[in-house]
């Protein structure tokens, strides 16, 4: 399921990451200053034999983020290697809370603002006053900004001389720990079962909280991504969130507790029973990003949706209604009437698909939007329906059903805007698959606001004209050049209906799509025998009627059985990447895509995901005989460095692809997408 929910990230890269189009680093070998560091003593003249804080003072530089100890489901933390003087000794950082980053379902634990890890240094005893005490410290560290992630390496040094251990940044370091967590002087608990990890920590009823939201230090615990709800009941604080796959409980969790902006405890729980909460308030979160991403979602979706009106396969449907208005000269009432009931038509349809998009999907099946569209009998569906409505306009026929599309009244303003948002489906926009993709790992009430939304963008022109009289009288006045221009419209209905005739024929062959045609054929000729007798003064009938409805419910249940086109080819897994690996399948005149990925990159492992590791592009790569190389840069080979660094990248992701016979190969997007892939090598 993760997996599945990485399309959110696809989402956020699209609609934010590539809008800051961050600058790329200087170099591979880390001197690039996305992280602004320097070594900070408590004292200028630490005391010998007393413990000395020194302070890693670190300003990420606009959209980039360091990482925590602990860096979620993507990045590294840093690695501190120092050299002190004679009987020194550093202990272990103290790292400030972290914020969270949620994107495509997965979560990090990342910097975006100014913070300072906390470092004790023992002085040794014995040393004179006046003595040099140098610091020298060599880090290595991840940066990421939303598109890029680059390993950076820096030296710092500090010199100190012994002396009264007086402080000399006295105010810096008070603000510096007070976003160190403070332990908690009390034992919490966890219990661990059905999948469910709940977590009970003492906390006083008085003492306020704010965000709460549990950052676990034990890895593989608890779900990195999966939403939180915190409760509190009295003395006690409850986190509840989902067991991490292949979880081995049973000893201690560590973590930290956040109590508000930059505040938080250390908590470690041992195992033992926790009971459920008895009503207490609580808090439901997946960080502070949740709400962020929802609003995003939604304000995306509402533009997809307002976008998808000038798409082919609505913008049909939409004129002859609003032509509709100015033909009927529909009062401002019924005028307003009229645009609910296509607004409620669009939105209940739009959420009915969430609805059901969220219920299977929580039933284990991997669905998204369109989901429906997966299955050939639902194409056939659409492909006839999208025919008939193109027949209608083109004249062929008149009967009550498709020609609410230009009537008047609420019940047929309903039924249009249901129509226009079911016909919709195949339709893809801007901004809608990034909105749409981040519904999909949402709570679901922030899921279905954004289906909804979809809808809201879908109706508003619609709602405008209805409740904006200047629009409706800026509509051309009724006349014999309506006839024409629903002819017109009937143009990009046909188009439509092609396209899916098209879809369908990728998805389940030739066989199939000859049987499809077989159905439009027969609906065709039911329509025209129907329309020679509207155009006689006569019924459509019910004989003709109950044809139609077997035509498609028959051809639906055959297609839907029709066998598939071939087996799925087994894809194996893709060769390491060498340049003499690139060289030899180059030389074979072979198409080839080399990505360049490592485990602590997330926009790697979203595309992965969402895009290279799908089963239509895998298809699509043996289809086309097309070389997939992997270069694994996780531990930062540098033969490999240079490769990318000749192709004017500083870090991952890199996508390549070498054409047969192209003398460079082509930089494809570092936000990829399947049917990007799917086209390479035909």
């Amino acid at each position: 399921m993760r997996g599945l929910r990485c399309v959110l990230m696809t989402v956020l890269l699209a609609v934010c990451g590539l809008a800051s189009a961050p600058a790329l680093a200087e170099s591979l070998n880390g001197s690039s200053q996305h992280l602004m560091m320097k070594l900070v003593a408590e004292s200028d003249h630490p005391k010998a034999g007393a413990p000395l804080t020194i302070a890693l003072a670190t300003t990420p530089e606009t959209g980039w983020h360091g990482y925590w100890r602990n860096p979620g489901d993507a990045g590294f933390p840093a690695t501190f290697d120092w050299t002190l003087p004679t009987g020194a000794k550093a202990g272990e950082p103290e790292w400030p809370v972290p914020t969270t980053l949620l994107i495509a379902g997965l979560m990090n634990y990342v910097y975006e603002a100014p913070y300072a890890p906390l470092v004790t240094i023992q002085v040794p005893a014995g040393l004179a006053p006046g003595t040099k005490f140098p610091i020298r410290l060599k880090t290595s560290y991840l940066v990421c900004s939303a598109t890029i992630c680059v390993p950076e390496e820096k030296a710092l040094s500090l010199d100190l001389t012994i002396g009264d251990g007086a402080p000399s940044q006295a105010a810096a370091f008070a603000g510096w720990r007070q976003a160190i967590p403070k332990p908690l002087d009390a034992g919490a608990t966890y219990a661990a079962s059905n999948g469910t990890m709940r977590i009970a920590v003492p906390f006083p009823a008085s003492a306020k909280i704010d965000k709460a939201y549990f950052f676990p230090i034990t890895t593989g615990a608890i779900e990195n991504g999966a939403a939180q709800t915190v409760t509190r009941d009295g003395d006690r604080l409850t986190i509840t969130t989902k067991v991490a796959a292949n979880a081995k409980t049973g000893g201690p969790i560590e973590g930290v507790l956040r109590l508000g902006d930059g505040q938080g405890l250390g908590v470690k729980a041992t195992p033992g029973t926790v009971a459920e909460a008895a009503g207490g308030d609580a808090t439901s979160t997946s960080g502070e990003s949740l709400w962020l991403t929802a609003l995003i979602a939604f304000a995306g979706a509402v533009l997809g949706g307002l976008i998808l009106n000038i798409m082919p396969c609505v913008f049909p449907i939409l004129s002859l209604k609003a032509l509709s208005l100015a033909r009927g000269g529909a009062s401002e009432k019924d005028a307003r009437g009229e645009a609910l009931a296509y607004t409620a038509g669009v939105v209940l349809v739009c959420l009915g698909l969430g609805g059901a998009i969220l219920a299977l999907r929580a039933g284990g099946s991997a669905v998204g939007w369109a989901f429906q569209l997966q299955h050939p009998g639902a194409i056939v569906a659409l492909l006839l329906l999208s025919t008939a409505i193109a027949f209608n306009l083109a004249g062929l026929f008149e009967v009550p059903t498709p020609r609410f599309a230009g009537e008047s009244g609420a019940s047929g303003a309903f039924a249009t805007g249901a129509l226009a948002a079911f016909i919709a489906t195949p339709c893809t926009g801007p901004f809608m698959g990034a909105a749409l993709g981040a519904a999909l790992v949402l709570p679901w009430p922030a899921a279905l606001a954004v289906f909804g939304g979809l809808g809201i963008g879908l109706s508003l022109p619609f709602l405008a004209i209805g409740f904006i009289p200047a629009w409706r009288r800026w509509l051309p006045k009724p006349g014999a050049w309506m006839e024409t221009f629903r002819h017109i419209l009937s143009v990009p209905m046909f188009l439509t209906a092609i396209a899916l005739g098209w879809v369908l024929g990728r998805q389940a062959g030739v066989d199939t799509l000859t049987l499809a045609l077989v159905a439009v054929l027969a609906v065709g000729a039911v329509l025209w025998i129907g329309g020679s007798r509207q155009r006689k003064g006569k019924s459509f009938g019910i004989v003709a009627q109950v044809l139609l409805l077997v035509v498609f419910v028959g051809s639906a249940v055959l297609i839907s059985r029709a066998p598939a086109v071939a087996a799925k080819t087994a894809t194996a897994g893709d060769e390491a990447f060498t340049e003499a690996k690139l060289a030899s399948l180059r030389a074979e005149n072979r198409p080839v895509f080399v990505y360049f990925t490592a485990d602590w990159c997330l926009t790697c492992k979203v595309n992965e995901k969402a895009a290279i590791d799908t089963t239509g592009v895998r298809d699509a790569f043996a289809k086309h005989k097309v070389a997939a190389l992997i270069g694994d840069w996780t531990d930062g080979d540098p033969a490999m460095g240079r490769f990318i660094q000749a192709h004017n990248r500083a870090g991952v992701p890199l996508y390549l692809y070498y054409a047969p016979g192209a003398a460079e190969p082509t930089v494809l997007p570092q936000v990829l997408t399947p049917g990007l892939l799917e086209g390479l090598g035909a």
